[in-house]
């Protein structure tokens, strides 16, 4: 017999891996991240809604959750299996909204708590006319579980009426999805109409790659075909590795019509029964609360390496993304510190201003100059940087995160920074030269301003300005003008710098933002290591 160990230590571990799995995210749109978020979700489900829950209290009651697909006529069954109409059945589609569950009055502090679906709200009041007559203030009647007794179900079985798994409304599927994740027992309903569809079939297959403890039922069968359906329904299951699955039929009946009725006890009495010795067995119920635990136990060993590969892929895309940055930017830098060092800044009005000067051009309109065209070399590489950018993560799916696309929706926002430090090193450059002005042992002190004027013209004009170092050492001495052209150097590629690393860090901030990091991967394969050294 399958035995559940519930070792406090097993429980730490797997504790551990519901943190790390919940840890994991899959923000960049790689092909396979929507099936890893999926897998995610799925997986945190069952470890949140079941496992856990099951480990922890493996007295609790069974719970078997009734699923499957529109129409197939899951309300009218869990209302024929209790006795009375406890879940709303009719001819709309869809008609279940607010999940259902019901149990023996003995069990329900099992499910009034959150020991499971712990962010579904709970409701047990008696059922009104109206679904949201029940609803707290505000609560939203996809997020909310309905609780009902019932005597007529034995104490250690409780079943739960789920949404349509391919209902038209999105939250529905996917509380569908979610009630499944919490079942001990997978009740999956179809109908003669409808076995061989695609999404009973999907449910099906899901529970057997869980391992989970399965029952179907082919529900409103007319009774002229019901060998024959019944016979071509087993050989499909017995094609898919399911032939040893419990398997009821459920005729069509006139209770049946329109959804409004409860079936004769006869039509459910076989499955009631299935249900009743889990319940009341030891040994069965054990059986089928085991099963299905060691099921997603064992699935682990293949979705949890799956989730560190897209983990994986994530953090490679990402790389790929920050190192086109740092390559676009780091050859702007580059040749930025060229274009400096050849004198490009001394060009156009600038070199116009220059020769001009002191006759026909002040030394505010020099610096100004000068500003303006170191200003414009700035911007143009960092533009070229970002068309680099551009063209590189083009190429790159992971590129189309949102945000990522347009960082700086703003045109004049860049050029508006990078004035801003240029502006900001012109002041302190005219601070320093104000410094070694007012430190000469002299009767007529030049003027500070033309003293800035010369050293920026120097620092910045490269051969074309050779007059400017002679014009400053003129007026400040040779070992006054080399400290000012060395002070004033190092404040400029200090502030090359920082326009260059801010321009770069502001372009990798949305990706930053994303938080993909290599970790996850390593801590996902550790965490699957830890539990399985722990089984």
């Amino acid at each position: 017999m399958v035995t559940l160990d519930v070792r406090p230590q097993l429980l730490d571990a797997l504790s551990a891996l519901r943190d790390r799995v919940a840890a994991a995210r899959f923000p960049l749109p790689l092909p396979g991240a929507p099936r890893a978020r999926a897998n995610r979700d799925e997986l945190l489900a069952q470890l949140d809604d079941y496992l856990v829950p099951r480990l922890r209290d493996p007295e609790a009651p069974l719970l078997a959750v009734v699923g499957g697909s529109t129409g197939a006529g899951k309300s009218t069954l869990v209302n024929s299996l209790v006795g009375r109409r406890v879940s709303e059945a009719g001819v709309l589609r869809p008609t279940t909204r607010t999940p259902v569950l019901v149990c023996h009055p003995e069990d329900h502090h099992w499910f009034s708590g959150m020991r499971v679906l712990p962010d579904l709200a709970r409701v047990w009041t008696p059922r009104r006319e109206a679904d949201d007559d029940l609803l707290p203030p505000g609560e939203d009647p996809a997020r909310v579980l309905r609780i009902e007794t019932a005597e007529s179900l034995p104490p250690g079985v409780a079943l739960l009426d789920a949404p349509d798994i391919d209902s038209l409304i999105a939250d529905n599927r996917v509380l569908a999805a979610e009630l499944l994740c919490a079942a001990d027992i997978w009740v999956m309903v179809t109908t003669a109409a409808r076995y061989a569809d695609a999404v009973p079939w999907h449910l099906l297959r899901t529970a057997k790659e869980y391992d989970a403890t399965l029952v179907t039922v082919l529900d409103r069968v007319p009774h002229q075909v019901v060998t024959e359906v019944s016979r071509r329904y087993g050989a499909l299951l017995t094609k898919a590795g399911l032939g040893d699955v419990p398997r009821f039929t459920v005729p069509e009946l006139p209770e049946s019509a329109w959804g409004g009725g409860l079936l004769p006890a006869t039509a459910v009495a076989p499955l009631r029964a299935w249900l009743v010795h889990r319940a009341q067995d030891l040994g069965a119920r054990h059986h089928a609360m085991a099963r299905t635990a060691h099921g997603v136990l064992d699935s682990l060993g293949a979705r949890m390496p799956e989730l560190a590969g897209a983990s994986a892929a994530q953090y490679a895309a990402a790389l790929r993304l920050t190192t086109a940055v740092d390559e676009a930017y780091d050859g702007e830098h580059a040749r930025v510190r060229g274009r400096l060092k050849a004198g490009a800044v001394l060009a156009g009005d600038a070199l116009k201003r220059w020769r001009a000067f002191p006759l026909d051009c002040s030394p505010a309109e020099l610096l100004d100059s000068l500003v303006e065209s170191l200003t414009a070399l700035l911007l143009c590489s960092v533009t070229a940087a970002d068309e680099r950018v551009d063209a590189a993560w083009r190429r790159e799916p992971a590129a189309g995160a949102p945000g990522l696309e347009d960082p700086d929706p703003e045109p004049d926002t860049a050029e508006h920074r990078i004035g801003m430090a240029v502006r900001r090193w012109r002041r302190e450059l005219e601070e320093y030269a104000e410094e070694e002005a007012r430190g000469l042992d002299r009767a007529v002190a030049p003027e500070p301003e033309t003293v800035a004027a010369l050293v920026a013209t120097a620092l910045l004009g490269g051969r074309r300005a050779r007059g400017a170092g002679e014009g400053l050492a003129e007026r400040l001495g040779a070992h006054g003008a080399l400290r000012l052209r060395d002070r004033g150097g190092r404040l400029l590629a200090e502030q090359v710098d920082l326009v260059v690393h801010t321009e770069r860090e502001r372009r990798l901030a949305p990706l930053d933002a994303l938080d993909v990091h290599p970790e996850p991967q390593a801590e996902l394969i550790a965490a699957l290591s830890v539990l399985q050294k722990e089984r």
